[in-house]
């Protein structure tokens, strides 16, 4: 009875037929990249080589222009303007630490002190992305308005006195001076910086901060060798989504500054659009793009960290 009952042994399991081939499948991450690697071949790839092409073209608009190879163009380029190129590391700096000093604070206020509030407040933070950059920078000439409340209050301060010794200001006059275009790249440009922080604040264990306290650290204390090192990478990104757009920016120089606050990126407008002078345009988009890669190569390796934000 014993072997007539016993149940026959279970069979093998067979693979389906229908399971696809291992090939293809080791295809599909490729495939997915493909629409990815096409957007950059034709919108970033093919225009920069377009431009390599056309900074070393010599030729006019009438008669057409031809590659002949004339690298000159960028040391003439660079000779005539190093001091546009010099005034846009100097401007866009100045807006990158205003922004570090003025998004830090508010960063860490919204990550690790706003409770309840906090999703107001990152609202009020990306409040000026709902308007166009354009209206924004608009709305700081009458911000800085001769004789508006903000330039009397500063000229009530004597704050106008420091700058106007040193340069930043004109006889108590805001507009169409370095300050103005400094203040409007901070204020476009804040966001960049604070998003990056809170994100990297909002990663620390509050778990390390109780510990630190727990070991008797005090609070400047716990911020110096916890908070702010665990905060690198955000302070890295923001530092470089700020400094990159605003060392090529032209819209607050040509709106709020003048002819002695142009950057280089109005100097390349100019040669685009008014001039016409494609090569110089093109030598000088490439030095500027050069000059900003060796910057920020130098400044990751300087940060001590990669894993940015």
């Amino acid at each position: 009875m014993a072997a007539v009952t016993e149940a026959p042994p279970p069979l093998a399991p067979t693979a389906p037929d229908d399971e696809p081939p291992r090939g293809r499948g080791r295809l599909t991450p490729y495939w997915l990249l493909l629409p990815g690697i096409l957007w950059l071949l034709v919108f970033f790839a093919l225009p920069v080589i377009y431009q390599a092409s056309t900074s070393v073209q010599t030729g006019s608009l009438e008669q057409g222009y031809t590659v002949t190879w004339h690298f000159a163009t960028y040391w003439d380029a660079l000779s005539e303007y190093w001091p546009q190129f010099l005034r846009s590391v100097l401007y866009a700096a100045c807006a990158t630490v205003l922004c570090l000093l003025l998004g830090y604070p508010l960063a860490y206020l919204i990550a690790l002190r706003a409770g309840r509030w906090r999703n107001l407040l990152m609202v009020l933070v990306v409040a000026p992305f709902f308007t166009s950059f354009l209206i924004r920078t608009l709305a700081w000439k009458t911000i800085l308005a001769d004789g508006g409340p903000l330039v009397g209050a500063l000229g009530t301060l004597h704050v106008l006195d420091v700058t106007d010794w040193l340069g930043w200001t004109s006889g108590h006059r805001v507009l169409a001076t370095p300050l103005a275009v400094v203040c409007g790249l901070t204020y476009n440009f804040l966001p960049f910086m604070i998003l990056p922080l809170y994100t990297s604040l909002e990663r620390i264990d509050p778990g390390l901060l109780e510990a630190a306290g727990d070991l008797y650290a005090r609070p400047a204390t716990t911020f110096r060798r916890v908070t702010f090192p665990l905060s690198l990478p955000g302070v890295v990104s923001g530092t470089l989504l700020t400094f990159i757009p605003a060392a090529g920016d032209y819209v607050n120089a040509d709106l709020l500054g003048s002819t002695d606050t142009r950057m280089v990126g109005n100097v390349i407008q100019t040669q685009f659009l008014r001039i016409l002078d494609y090569p110089t345009a093109a030598a000088l988009s490439f030095l500027l793009m050069a000059a900003i890669l060796l910057m920020v190569t130098v400044y990751i390796r300087r940060s001590g960290t990669e894993d940015l934000v």
